[in-house]
C-alpha cells in the first residue's frame, strides 16, 4: 500500500510525524513558550494608546502627569543620549490592577556563585541564555521553583517591574511604574530603552551592569536638564544613589565572601549539614552587618533576622547579575572615554551589537 503513496506524499507524511516527535520531545517547553504567548498577547490586546488615556476623564490629572514625564525622559534618551528611537516602545498603557505582570525565578546551586543559565529553544539563537526564568502565571512560576527546590537548588523569586521585549515587540508603560519617584522612573525608562540599543547576547550580567550604568548616568543628566542641578529632584537622587553605592558595595562583598566560603568546600569532604551552618551565618552576618548603612538615618528601621527568613545562594546571585559590573563601565566611560557619553556609546554598540 505505501509504495503507492506518492514520493512527495511519503515525505510530507515523514516531516509530520518528525515535528509531532519533535514537539513530543520538547513538550515542557512548548507548553512554556505557549503560555508566554498568551501572556505576551494578553498585555498587546489590553493596552490603551497614551491619547487616549489622556484624554479619558476617570484617569487622574496626577497619573497624566507621570504619563507625560514618562514621554519626556523617553524623548531626552533619544534626542541627548543617541538611545535607540524604537516608535512602539512606551506609547500604551497596560493597567496591572496592582499585581506583578511577570514572575522572575533565580536558580542557583547551593554551593556557587553562579547562577543556572536558561535556553529557549529556538528563541535563544536570537536573544540567548538569561541567568532567569520568566513568568506571567504565578501559579506556574511557583510550581517551577518547588521542582528545582526538590532538586536541591537554591531558588528566588522575584517581580519584573518593567516589560521589555528587548525593542522587538510593543512595551508598554506598566501602571505600577507611575507610582515612582522621578529619579526612580527616569533610571528605569533609560535603563530598559538601553537594553533596547545595546544587546549583548549570552552575557546577561554583563547587560544588566551596562544598562544600570546608564540608566544611572542618563537620570542624573535628564533631571539636571529638566529641573536643575541644585533642585531638590537632584538632591534627593544623588542621596539616593550614595545609599544605593554602598549598598551595593555591601552585598558584592559579601558575595565574594560567598564566594571564597564555597571555594574552601571543594576538596573536602564536609557534610552537607555542616555547608549550610557555615553558609547561613555568613549570609546571617551580612544582613545584619546592613545596619552599618544606615549611619545618620535612625528614622529607618533596622534589620530583624529570622533564620528562616535568611536569603540564599539565588538572591545573590541575582544580585550580582545585576550589579557586579557596574564600576567597571564607570571606569571605562572616565578614563577610557574622558566621560564622552557619545563615544563610549558609539563604543559599546559596536562591541556588543555584532
Amino acid at each position: 500500500m505505501l509504495r503507492s503513496i506518492p514520493l512527495k506524499y511519503k515525505i510530507g507524511l515523514l516531516l509530520f510525524f518528525a515535528l509531532l516527535s519533535f514537539l513530543f520531545w520538547q513538550r515542557y517547553w512548548v507548553e512554556y513558550l505557549y503560555q508566554q504567548a498568551k501572556g505576551g498577547l494578553d498585555v498587546a490586546f489590553n493596552t490603551r494608546p497614551l491619547q487616549e488615556v489622556l484624554k479619558d476623564k476617570n484617569v487622574p490629572d496626577s497619573l497624566k502627569k507621570r504619563i507625560l514625564f514618562i514621554g519626556e525622559v523617553r524623548r531626552f534618551a533619544i534626542d541627548s543620549l543617541g538611545l535607540q528611537d524604537n516608535p512602539d516602545v512606551y506609547q500604551t498603557l497596560y493597567d496591572q490592577n496592582g499585581k506583578p505582570l511577570v514572575h522572575l525565578l533565580t536558580v542557583a546551586k547551593r554551593y556557587e556563585m553562579e547562577a543556572v543559565m536558561f535556553d529557549f529553544p529556538l528563541v535563544s539563537y536570537f536573544i540567548g541564555s538569561f541567568t532567569y526564568k520568566g513568568f506571567f502565571d504565578s501559579t506556574t512560576a511557583y510550581q517551577e521553583q518547588k521542582i528545582w527546590q526538590a532538586k536541591g537548588y537554591d531558588t528566588d523569586m522575584g517581580e519584573g517591574i518593567a516589560y521589555s521585549t528587548l525593542g522587538w515587540l510593543p512595551e508598554p508603560i506598566l501602571s505600577n511604574m507611575l507610582y515612582y519617584s522621578d529619579g526612580k522612573l527616569a533610571n528605569l525608562i533609560i535603563h530598559e530603552m538601553t537594553h533596547g540599543t545595546i544587546f549583548v547576547k549570552n552575557n546577561h550580567e554583563t547587560s544588566e551592569n551596562l544598562a544600570n550604568f546608564i540608566g544611572e548616568y542618563g537620570a542624573k543628566r535628564f533631571l539636571a536638564h529638566k529641573y536643575g542641578s541644585n533642585s531638590t529632584q537632584m538632591n534627593r537622587f544623588k542621596e539616593s544613589k550614595i545609599f544605593r553605592d554602598k549598598y551595593v558595595k555591601h552585598l558584592n562583598r559579601g558575595t565574594l565572601k560567598l564566594d571564597s566560603l564555597y571555594k574552601s568546600f571543594l576538596g573536602k569532604k564536609l557534610p552537607e549539614l555542616r555547608k549550610d551552618s557555615l553558609k547561613y551565618a555568613l549570609i546571617e552576618e551580612i544582613e545584619l552587618s546592613k545596619d552599618s548603612l544606615y549611619k545618620n538615618l535612625e528614622h529607618l528601621p533596622r534589620t530583624k533576622i529570622n533564620r528562616k527568613d535568611l536569603p540564599n545562594n539565588a538572591y545573590f546571585v541575582g544580585f550580582k547579575t545585576y550589579h557586579s559590573k557596574q564600576n567597571e563601565f564607570e571606569s571605562i566611560f572616565q578614563k577610557q572615554f574622558k566621560g564622552n557619553f557619545e563615544q563610549f556609546l558609539k563604543f559599546m554598540q559596536k562591541k556588543y551589537n555584532q
